[in-house]
């Protein structure tokens, strides 16, 4: 039997890994969990816990990462996605990942097709030097079919990227199973941000939003909210230094109308969604597509 949990204790995570390091501050023994998830540097920090009881919250969390990466890396052979992108058809897919294509179609509908799992082809093209015309022409969410039997590309070529909702839809993953574990003053930050609740001192969680160099140019307060930031020049496809990484399947390869965007909303999966098609977009139609989700807000675009 799992021990009970104080509503005193938070947690301040950055993602999550594998390995605790314990020391000492006057606030209390701090247990920090540093390595790897997602692909990417993870941590995780957890004050006014014990010892046994941060291991018991990592492992769980550990053990849920790895599950959620079997659905939707690109980079595991193994995982859903790759499985569907290699053949084209997937029998048998998880809630997890039907879920996230059921707000992949309306965040795509919201955003005038700017949001579009499908521009896989075109990014691997752009990044390869490859026939961006034929990899344009295999994209299109008009073509992805999906029921709780299976989901289809309907065209030759296709594949997807849940890049730009996957670790929204994470963070969300991690925060409920921390919620169920009677965590209730917490904050996560695993690329999108999370917030439950308030910080131990009754004021809101602060997260600031950064440019890609680093620079924190607004912050958000957040309590039950979430937060994402996007930066298309944040990652160069190419030599090219104007190429970023999110790439309009609508017109002539583009990075975006928008250098920097950040959404908060009542979930990070929408936040993240929101952000990402919102580079895409021009200011008033931007405005437009958040407009659609009742709790979703712009919180700065550059």
């Amino acid at each position: 039997m799992r021990p009970e949990l104080s509503r005193r204790r938070f947690l301040t995570i950055s993602a999550a890994a594998a390995g605790f390091v314990a020391t000492n501050a006057s606030s209390g023994e701090i247990q920090s969990w540093r390595g790897r998830a997602l692909g990417a540097n993870a941590s995780m920090t957890l004050t006014g816990l014990t010892p046994q009881d941060a291991q018991i919250i990592g492992g769980a969390v550990e053990q849920e990462l790895a599950r959620l990466e079997q659905v939707f890396s690109l980079y595991r052979a193994d995982s859903e996605l790759s499985r569907l992108n290699r053949t084209g058809r997937l029998e048998h897919p998880s809630p997890e990942l039907l879920d996230v294509l059921s707000l992949s179609g309306a965040l795509h509908a919201a955003s005038d097709g700017a949001f579009d799992p499908t521009v896989q082809p075109l990014w691997v093209a752009v990044m390869q030097d490859g026939d961006v015309a034929a990899a344009r022409a295999a994209t299109g969410w008009g073509f992805v079919r999906f029921d709780t039997t299976e989901v289809r590309l309907m065209q030759p070529g296709m594949a997807l990227t849940l890049n730009g909702i996957a670790q929204g839809y994470v963070t969300d993953q991690i925060a409920a199973l921390l919620r169920r574990r009677g965590l209730d003053q917490v904050l996560i930050d695993m690329g999108e941000i999370a917030a439950i609740g308030g910080r131990p001192d009754g004021q809101a969680w602060r997260a600031g939003i950064a440019t890609p160099d680093g620079q924190i140019v607004q912050h958000v307060a957040l309590r039950d909210r979430a937060l994402a930031t996007s930066a298309p020049l944040g990652t160069l496809l190419s030599n090219n230094k104007e190429l970023g990484h999110i790439i309009d399947p609508r017109e002539n390869v583009a990075s975006g109308l928008q250098t920097l965007v950040s959404i908060s909303a009542a979930t990070a999966v929408i936040a993240d969604g929101l952000s990402t098609a919102c580079c895409l977009l021009d200011q008033e139609t931007a405005q437009a597509a958040v407009a659609k989700f009742p709790d979703a807000n712009i919180e700065k675009l550059i």
